[in-house]
């Protein structure tokens, strides 16, 4: 099935060719707009998160949080954003300016990158890889590279030790992360991301990996909770211990970017725990699952719904995804952060052999299947 991006992009064609415009300058615009449509997608999904957490934790401290900024104080993180762009962007005298500046370029470019594989829908994904879900995991590895080299970089004691912490912790929870993702992979015969929704979505709610795969949940969950550096696991920039981490040197747009990287990664996150155990686009209430598929609404309802569809499998991707982000928020104020050893345990002797544990009994079960 070809997605809306390919239908696009194929009218697209046809009109530069009627206006006989060179393919070549064809491409490199498809290329700028597609990059410019992700960027700006990220960079207002980050805001949400950001005004969400900001609301979240007020309430649980019995706060107003922010309100002057536009109404609710939605457009807070506009604000800051561009306080951050009108800032001074600093680099130590004594550090190295060439890894500075590149460190958190090299720190977000791969999350922006694991976008390119994330559906929102059955026809609305930028590149259907037949090895999707890997592809996230073996570019998501990248990004503690790019918090190693800031630390390194800021000639800074406290920054160099949030870089090291952030390279072990990855390390970590990278492991544990893979096994979880084959052995849903595995029950959906398939390491395309559409796939693996496809084969939840056969057989309704409860053939959702989230039943079928209640470990590797569990798993994964913490994984993605560690792998982005939330609390409990927000070890590699602990203020009360390294002041800020890898980040205490920065400022300007240099912060801003990492401090959007950080949240953008969580973003991808909670959209790969959608996609790998909660259905994806698959909606639990029947009337919105069949919208836009059922004839009788097409033929009624005209064109209207060719866009209802795609939007209601949107939106209930975003819900999903969101709702993994509440409770991340508020496990940040719920549990204190760990040690360094006792993450390091959890991830290895605990989280690894979990893993290992899930995967092993699913592909038994799926050899028997095909035998």
């Amino acid at each position: 099935m070809a997605t809306y991006i390919e239908i696009c992009r194929k009218q697209l064609v046809q009109l530069f060719n009627e206006l006989k415009i060179a393919t070549n300058s064809f491409e490199s615009i498809w290329i700028l707009v597609s990059t410019l449509t992700l960027v700006t997608g990220v960079t207002a999904g980050v805001s949400v998160i950001v005004w969400l957490e900001r609301k979240v934790s007020a309430g649980v401290q019995q706060r107003v949080g922010p309100e002057y900024a536009g109404p609710l104080g939605i457009t807070q993180s506009l604000v800051d954003g561009i306080k951050l762009l009108l800032k001074e962007d600093v680099i130590p005298s004594k550090g190295d300016a060439w890894l500075f500046t590149i460190g958190p370029a090299v720190a977000v470019t791969p999350v922006l990158i694991s976008y390119l594989v994330i559906p929102f829908d059955q026809a609305i994904v930028l590149s259907d890889l037949a090895i999707g879900v890997f592809s996230w995991v073996a570019v998501s590895s990248v990004a503690p590279l790019g918090l190693l080299i800031a630390g390194y970089a800021s000639n800074n004691k406290y920054s160099f030790l949030g870089g090291l912490r952030a390279a072990a912790q990855s390390i970590s929870y990278e492991i544990p992360l893979a096994l979880c993702i084959s052995s849903a992979s595995l029950r959906s015969d398939s390491l395309s991301t559409v796939d693996i929704v496809k084969a939840q979505s056969k057989y309704g709610f409860m053939g959702w990996n989230l039943w079928r795969q209640p470990i590797g949940f569990i798993a994964f969950f913490i994984s993605s909770l560690a792998e982005c550096e939330r609390l409990p696991f927000d070890l590699p920039e602990a203020e009360e211990e390294l002041v800020a981490g890898y980040q205490t040197e920065y400022s300007g747009i240099k912060f801003g970017l990492s401090y959007v990287g950080s949240h953008s990664n969580l973003l991808a996150s909670s959209l790969f725990v959608t996609i790998s155990y909660l259905g994806g686009w698959d909606s639990p209430i029947p009337f919105f699952k069949n919208l836009g598929q059922d004839s009788s609404f097409s033929d009624s309802g005209g064109e209207s719904f060719d866009v209802l569809g795609p939007g209601v499998g949107i939106i209930t991707t975003l819900s999903k995804s969101y709702l993994f982000i509440f409770i991340s928020i508020l496990t940040r104020w719920t549990l204190p952060r760990v040690r360094t050893d006792q993450l390091l345990d959890l991830g290895w002797k605990f989280l690894l052999p979990i893993a290992s544990g899930n995967l092993l009994p699913t592909a038994s079960f799926q050899l028997l299947l095909i035998s």
